[in-house]
Order: structure tokens, then C-alpha cells, then sequence
């Protein structure tokens, strides 16, 4: 979302707390939160081996990221469904934001190798 663009609506919050309500009481609801903004935030940059500190606010920070949240669906047609409505509530309660509303799957670490067929005598 737009950075320093001011606090949400109080009508937002009661619709986020009625919509994470739900599904807090179905399960879909695992995890989430609102982040601050990048005025107190520490970059950590790995470039070629090496590791630096990079302290906020970053001038050339447009937009960041106002909050996460981990959700679980049966499938994925179900959590882009949601994500839509997600999406709909800030566009009818905040419509002068503009909020990207990005919807990324959990990587499951990779399957342990299988162990090669020992050859035969």
C-alpha cells in the first residue's frame, strides 16, 4: 500500500474485524497483523557475500507492506475468492487508497531425495 497516506477508516476496521472474525471461527484464520511503517524498519542487504545494515525511512519507499496475514484454504480457487472479497472491503471502505492485495501460497520444504535403487549383483 501507499505509505504516510494517513489511518485507515474507522468503517475498514469494523469490516476487517467482522470479515477475520469469520474466519477466525471456521479456521481459515491462522496468523496476521498490521506492520508500522518503514520509518523504523532495518533492511539487512546480502549483496556478493557480504552483509549490511541499512537503517529506514527509505526515501525511495513508495508503497510497503501494511500487514500480513496467513490463512489456510481447502483449495486454491477458495483463497483467490477470498482474497477478492478481502480486496473488495478496502475499495468500499478506503477508496481513495491504493492497496495491492497479494495472495502467495506457503513453500513446503522439498521432499527428501528417495534413496537410489542399490544395484543388483
Amino acid at each position: 500500500m501507499e505509505e504516510n497516506i494517513g489511518m485507515p477508516p474507522q468503517s475498514l476496521f469494523d469490516a476487517m474485524d467482522v470479515y477475520i472474525g469469520e474466519r477466525a471461527a471456521n479456521g481459515t484464520f491462522l496468523d496476521g497483523g498490521g506492520l508500522y511503517g518503514t520509518e523504523d524498519a532495518v533492511n539487512f542487504v546480502v549483496r556478493q557475500g557480504q552483509v549490511s545494515r541499512v537503517d529506514g525511512p527509505y526515501a525511495e519507499a513508495k508503497e510497503v507492506v501494511g500487514g500480513w496475514s496467513l490463512l489456510e484454504y481447502a483449495t486454491v480457487e477458495e483463497a483467490v475468492a477470498d482474497q477478492q472479497k478481502f480486496a473488495e472491503l478496502h475499495a468500499e471502505h478506503w477508496p481513495e487508497a491504493t492497496v495491492v492485495a497479494t495472495l502467495r501460497q506457503i513453500s513446503e520444504a522439498p521432499e527428501a531425495a528417495e534413496p537410489a535403487e542399490a544395484a543388483g549383483a
